[in-house]
């Protein structure tokens, strides 16, 4: 019997050391392909996000700018990811990714020749991140929905997305250290050229997977109507609007943490470049931890426990981070606030694609990605703001006593829905009636 058409049962009973579970996805071809490129190219893409607020906070050395240009990145995309939504659900999802990959290549390329030839300034670069943000729009809620189209047996959908998690994270722990060095030694510039090349990794194992053309789906279909639709299923089935509305609150009020890296780095540890990429790495460890646990995890029964504990693991986090002078135990914290995250959000996203229906996945996932993209760019904003007048550490503590206090309230909250979410599962065949 074929690898990938084996059930995760006999997976799972066929290795008694668990590895073969947690790596189960990639059984699949497709998968493979997908999971080879994006683990290159999310390196490069740490490598950007880090040179790049590390470029703004020494041309400015403004926490306010630091947020407004994360904000312009952050807002292109949450304004255009309900509609692209739409989309998602009628077009072909691999042509799709083809093209944002090849235009965000783009992005990066371009990003390099502004810095490599001294052109950098605040205006290009909240420019190069609005366009930046524009293709990740796009890109964002299309490869949340591929991964069911290269992982076609429901049962792997949350190893999947584990494993996409657990990639991303382990990038998030090369590529800020390589980040780190590579400014400190030849500037920003050389990170977004890597970052560009690394785009052509995914774009050719893109072009190398099997997948069928996809039908049109409702192309006749008014598209605001559509839209409209998308959110009258997201919203008023309440197993998703408690989740969706959880991870909007922690966007806002926690995610934007990094925002205020570089001034923990640079002015409370006394540090530089290095400082930076090590909490930024450090964060990268606990997400990864985080992630490989899922991964573990058999199938998606619990979840809703697993994000209320990942919330409030997230708050603490936060809370004991901004306390810490000592650069060893803000590492440690930073762990502590990478895990909690990251297990949410990835928590979150099984279980929205678990029991979305097939033909409103792509909208479910637009307004998943709107949740945590869509109030970002205020909390960058505010984070920024707030930092400015009353420092780093007492605007992180306020936001991770926030982020804990929403943790407590989605658990009393979900609690009276759960079977809503067992009546899902059944219909989905994960569960017997």
């Amino acid at each position: 019997m074929p690898a990938a058409n084996r059930s995760t049962e006999e997976v799972v009973s066929n290795d008694p050391t668990g590895i073969a579970r947690v790596f189960r996805a990639l059984r699949y071809r497709n998968y493979r392909l997908f999971f080879i490129g994006q683990g290159i190219s999310l390196i490069g893409t740490w490598m950007q996000q880090v040179a790049m607020s590390w470029l703004v906070y020494s041309l400015t050395n403004s926490a306010w700018l630091l947020g407004v240009v994360a904000f312009s990145g952050l807002i292109s995309n949450a304004l255009l990811t309900p509609f692209a939504g739409v989309l998602v659900d009628r077009l072909d999802r691999h042509r799709i990714l083809v093209v944002t990959q090849a235009l965000a290549m783009l992005q990066a390329l371009t990003l390099a020749a502004v810095v490599l030839t001294g052109s950098a300034a605040v205006w290009n670069l909240i420019l190069l991140s609005i366009a930046l943000g524009l293709i990740n729009g796009f890109d964002m809620p299309t490869r949340q929905s591929f991964v069911l189209d290269m992982v076609y047996n429901r049962e792997d959908l949350g190893n999947a997305i584990a494993l996409n998690s657990s990639l991303f994270n382990a990038a998030r722990l090369i590529g800020p250290s390589i980040a780190g060095v590579l400014v400190a030694l030849v500037g920003e510039g050389l990170c977004f050229l890597i970052n560009g090349i690394s785009f052509a990794a995914v774009i050719a194992c893109l072009l190398a997977m099997r997948i069928a053309p996809t039908p049109a789906r409702g192309g006749k279909e008014n598209f605001l109507r559509g839209m409209k639709d998308g959110a009258n299923y997201a919203f008023g089935f309440p197993p998703v609007k408690y989740i969706i509305i959880l991870l909007a609150f922690s966007a806002l009020v926690a995610m934007p943490y990094p925002v205020l890296m570089p001034i923990f780095a640079k002015e409370v540890l006394q540090g530089g470049a290095n400082t930076l990429g090590f909490l930024m790495a450090s964060a990268g460890v606990g997400a990864l931890a985080g992630a490989v646990y899922l991964a573990s995890r058999k199938n998606v029964f619990g979840l809703d426990k697993v994000i209320v504990v990942s919330s409030c693991s997230f708050g603490v986090g936060l809370i004991c981070f901004s306390f810490s002078r000592v650069t060893i135990l803000s590492m440690l914290f930073m762990a502590v606030t990478g895990f909690g995250m990251v297990v949410q959000l990835a928590a979150s996203n099984t279980i929205l694609q678990t029991i979305a229906d097939d033909d409103k996945r792509g909208r479910v996932m637009g307004f998943f990605v709107m949740s945590f993209m869509g109030l970002a760019p205020f909390g960058s904003l505010l984070f920024g703001g707030l930092a400015d007048v009353i420092g780093a550490p007492y605007t992180l503590l306020i936001g991770g006593a926030c982020v804990l206090a929403g943790g407590v309230i989605f658990a009393r909250k979900f609690s009276s829905v759960k079977d809503m979410v067992h009546r899902a599962y059944v219909k989905k065949g994960l569960m017997p009636d």
